[in-house]
């Protein structure tokens, strides 16, 4: 029996090479990460690069894609006003 994935469910994961510190690394995310470190990098006048190296520099975790997925995350979750993120805490 054949599994078909929805076309919403479908994830797609580019794999991106940068530059940090001088040495080239690849990072994979989904195109929703690129588009939105993109944006972010345009707002803070700054390269796409230099913002994963700044990702990069004050990452807790082990792997770089996760630690910019939670980077976004946490950029976009403070665009919310505190007391409706408490609201939805309950």
């Amino acid at each position: 029996m054949s599994r078909r994935k929805s076309p919403r469910s479908k994830s797609v994961v580019a794999k991106r090479t940068t530059s940090i510190a001088g040495h080239k690394t690849s990072v994979s995310l989904e195109d929703a990460f690129w588009q939105s470190l993109k944006e972010i990098a345009s707002e803070r006048d700054m390269t796409r690069s230099e913002l994963i190296a700044d990702i990069n520099s004050e990452r807790r975790h082990a792997n770089l894609s996760s630690a910019i997925r939670l980077f976004v995350l946490d950029f976009y979750r403070q665009q919310i006003p505190v007391s409706k993120r408490l609201d939805s805490k309950r």
